[in-house]
């Protein structure tokens, strides 16, 4: 305790004034996982690198963010952000704008051209990875950093998947993609373009010829709209119509285009054909306000001219020399409890017709797990795999698109970072890790909102509708880095200290002890008053019911 001397302390000393013998609460000081940390698809460290980007460092920044995900460049551009839904920001003022700071930070790195450190040490074990898109590179990375050798069969004749052949560049500059998947690259993998693994046969031989095998192969089957003739010229498989213009080959088709659906795949097909000159309507099941594409994206699609027809279905085509006449009806829309559900009935007198001269149905995507029968169980439409992504054939793993419903490029890269701690527990390459932090995710309650005065959110420039419908260029544009550094000071860093020094400065028993990285607090001292927990700024300190017997 302290030892400073006082007139008014007959001992001279406060030091015998055990006073923590009279509390019934105390504090507890310790870092809580944020409500963004839970959200994201990647158990990144939120929080933490924003903190190193208000500090200006940004290469430890970046260092925190690819210790989960390899592509913040990327994941900057198109991932869905629920972390910015989760975020405690928007109950004072607005979310922080964590999915343009990670951007900022990976173009920062490519920029600078910062590498990753290569393997501590070499293991003798190997790990065949069938399909290169995001879960396969995630998983192709995590393996390599534990030192363990990577051989990637790709069927095409790039690495990236989706990434690649799905998202157009307006909204992924395939520059950026190159540089992230160089990085890992530089690490070592062994990579095998245009190498189908075609069957079961093929898959069980990788498995015999290596330590384990991880299966990304992703859903490469597009789900078939009824009523359309997928033979005729003018109905246009929307993947197909992707990789196409996405190679610089776009698909050829009249004038007037209809895309049929309402997620994000359907936005890029209608924004891309918009870009080629065609007048577009989108046709979707769901009303507007349930659109399962992000709003940003119908946001963006309305400035550039797309026509929306929701609340309807198709019920019959008929081809003319004028080109199409697609027969509609208005339905009402009712979502179900689970991701995909839902139901529908058309309503009667609101038929009604669209002209067009090609159809893009772009109503999701199938795994085709039928090429592993009888080698890997299935669940439903996708691989079985158990809570470390096994599958149900031993040392064979699973994830992306092909073992999981959550079609989002971020959920697939978390898959293959889990994945990889699998299979490196399963070949004896590592034990069970510790996990981070633990506890209850603090609330915005927890926040002594008095040291955040209201600022606005710094949102990222868009090119202007005029320019964008030029070409393919970039929509959204980074952060300069002073709107960057703005923003990160805006993040509340919810249970994660800043080594402020309020609960130092405010105990009124200077019962906390400062350490080289954080508090202790003396519970010979600490009565419980909790003057620490009302004045820490981030949540990362509570009390506590004492329970001393």
């Amino acid at each position: 305790m302290n030892l400073l001397q006082s007139s008014l302390w007959t001992t001279q000393s406060s030091q015998s004034r055990l006073t923590g013998t009279w509390r019934s609460a105390m504090p507890d000081y310790r870092n809580l996982p944020s409500p963004c940390l839970g959200a994201c698809p990647v158990s990144g460290r939120i929080a933490e690198w924003i903190r190193h980007v208000g500090k200006q460092d940004y290469r430890a920044a970046w260092e925190t963010l690819v210790d989960n995900n390899p592509f913040p460049a990327i994941a900057g551009r198109i991932c869905h952000h629920p972390c910015e839904s989760a975020c405690n920001r928007q109950f004072h003022d607005e979310t922080v704008s964590i999915c343009s700071l990670e951007r900022f930070v990976g173009d920062s790195a490519l920029a600078e051209g910062w590498r990753f450190d290569a393997p501590a040490a070499e293991r003798g074990q190997s790990v065949a990875i069938v399909g290169g898109g995001p879960a396969g590179l995630s998983a192709a990375y995590q393996l390599r950093r534990r030192g363990l050798r990577v051989v990637l069969f790709e069927s095409r004749g790039q690495l990236g998947g989706l990434l690649r052949y799905g998202i157009p560049d307006y909204r992924l500059d395939k520059a950026i993609l190159d540089g992230e998947v160089q990085r890992i690259l530089d690490l070592g993998v062994e990579v095998h373009l245009n190498s189908e693994i075609l069957d079961a046969a093929a898959l069980e031989k990788l498995r015999r010829d290596h330590d384990a095998v991880y299966l990304a192969t992703g859903a490469t089957s597009s789900k078939v709209l009824p009523g359309l003739d997928y033979a005729q010229p003018w109905v246009i498989d929307s993947a197909e119509f992707l990789a196409a213009a996405n190679s610089g080959a776009p698909s050829q088709t009249g004038p007037r285009v209809v895309v049929v659906g309402g997620g994000s795949a359907a936005m890029d097909v209608a924004r891309t054909a918009r870009r080629l000159g065609k007048e577009v309507t989108v046709l979707a099941l769901e009303p507007e306000h349930l659109l399962p594409a992000q709003r940003v994206e119908v946001d963006e699609a309305l400035e550039e001219g797309i026509t929306f027809v929701t609340g309807a279905m198709m019920k019959s085509l008929d081809a003319g020399a004028g080109g199409l006449t697609l027969s509609c009806i208005r339905v009402d829309f009712k979502p179900g409890d689970k991701r995909g559900e839902f139901s529908l009935a058309p309503m009667a007198g609101t038929e009604f017709e669209l002209a067009a001269d090609a159809v893009v149905p772009s109503i999701g995507q199938n795994a085709d797990t039928s090429r592993w029968s009888g080698l890997i169980d299935s669940a439903g439409p996708l691989v079985a795999t158990d809570g470390s992504w096994q599958t149900s054939a031993a040392g064979i793993f699973s994830g992306g698109d092909v073992a999981s419903m959550d079609r989002f490029v971020t959920q697939a890269v978390g898959m293959g970072k889990e994945a990889a701690a699998g299979i490196a527990r399963f070949i004896g390459a590592e034990a069970d890790g510790a996990a981070g932090a633990k506890g209850p995710e603090v609330p915005f309650s927890e926040i002594n909102t008095h040291y955040y005065p209201p600022v606005a959110r710094n949102i990222a420039a868009t090119a202007g509708v005029a320019e964008r419908l030029e070409g393919f260029g970039e929509v959204q544009q980074g952060l300069s880095r002073a709107a960057a550094l703005a923003e990160a000071s805006r993040c509340f860093s919810c249970g994660t200290c800043i080594y402020c020094d309020n609960c130092y400065f405010y105990c009124p028993d200077m019962a906390i002890t400062k350490l080289e990285h954080g508090y202790e607090v003396k519970t010979d001292y600490c009565k419980g008053c909790g003057l620490c927990v009302e004045e820490c700024p981030t949540g990362s300190v509570m009390m506590y019911e004492d329970t001393r017997g």
